[in-house]
């Protein structure tokens, strides 16, 4: 394999850990998420060093600023490799991109585990993620009942090439023409994970589309520009909105009735599960290869509830 600058960069930056995680006896595991940034990750760090902390290794966490940055995604999978961690836990930036470096590491005997978004990849250790398929189908019935079965509606879409994303949104979009013909999903436009094109996709579905009923927004990035789109209208309220994921600014848009229905994944759990799936390997067992968890659907009413709370905020230390 070519090691190239930003590959050595990397090795300075993590041998010496290793070597101190080695005198410890310590297994390192690699997390990779999609963008280091992004809230929703955030919380899948806390389940990590959960986990971690649990089973006794040492973590090390690192991906791209951007998701849509997969280059930068392959470019830390392979310093992995090359560091030789123990196992890998991967959320890919791009399904077919990364495919070849995933089957790299597995090639070179590293166990990997594939969480949140899927690759194009075979022989993982297993798939962890929010049954996404199945939130996009709950997130078109929910929004049809907002509407009343008829009108039309649209879609702020995330980034073509994400796998959790795309199953959302395709999952929305075939149970919107199954079961409810009455219903046109009038505009559909990527936002490209980023909260200012997210709103400026969403205004563009709202001028052009000036009868439309209700929108969803597939990720937070889409959910944060909705939000800001609806906000800079004077449409609170008037628009029904289903969103993804979970911010303060979703839990205030919540509030104020903004947002009608709020799709919350366990972010934490799934960072933990795919920790846990890792050592479970590694100890010589053989871990459950496909975990799909459950969104929960918050409305503004259930905002007081405990479990809720801990859902949409998680401890960020871990």
């Amino acid at each position: 394999m070519l090691v190239t600058m930003s590959t050595r960069r990397e090795l300075l930056t993590v041998l010496p850990l290793m070597a101190a995680c080695g005198a410890r006896k310590q297994r390192i595991i690699g997390v990779i998420p999609k963008a280091v940034g992004d809230l929703f990750f955030a919380a899948v760090h806390a389940g990590v060093r959960r986990a971690a902390r649990e089973f006794g290794v040492e973590i090390v966490w690192n991906g791209p600023k951007d998701e849509t940055d997969h280059g930068r995604q392959i470019q830390i999978v392979d310093s992995m490799v090359v560091q030789r961690v123990a196992a890998i836990a991967i959320s890919a930036t791009d399904e077919r991109a990364l495919r070849a470096p995933v089957e790299r590491a597995i090639a070179a005997g590293i166990p990997v585990t594939v969480f949140d978004s899927g690759v194009e990849a075979e022989g993982y250790v297993t798939f962890v993620a929010t049954d996404n398929y199945g939130a996009g189908c709950d997130a078109a019935r929910r929004i049809a009942a907002l509407v009343g079965k008829k009108g039309r509606v649209g879609m702020v879409m995330h980034k073509p090439g994400g796998t959790s994303t795309m199953l959302r949104e395709e999952g929305f979009q075939k149970t919107m023409a199954a079961e409810f013909p009455e219903v046109v999903i009038a505009a559909r436009q990527y936002g490209m994970a980023d909260r200012a094109k997210a709103r400026g996709v969403a205004e563009n579905i709202l001028t052009g589309n000036p009868d439309i009923g209700a929108l969803f927004a597939s990720s937070e990035a889409s959910s944060l520009g909705a939000i800001q789109a609806l906000h800079s209208r004077g449409l609170n309220g008037k628009i029904r909105l289903i969103t993804f994921d979970t911010s303060q600014a979703h839990v205030e848009a919540l509030t104020a009735g903004t947002i009608d229905v709020m799709m919350v994944q366990d972010s934490a759990r799934i960072g933990y599960e795919a920790v846990r799936s890792l050592t479970e390997k590694l100890a010589g067992r053989t871990p459950q290869h496909r975990m799909d968890l459950p969104v929960r659907q918050v409305t503004k009413n259930m905002l007081s509830q405990p479990e809720i709370q801990e859902l949409i905020s998680p401890k960020l230390d871990g």
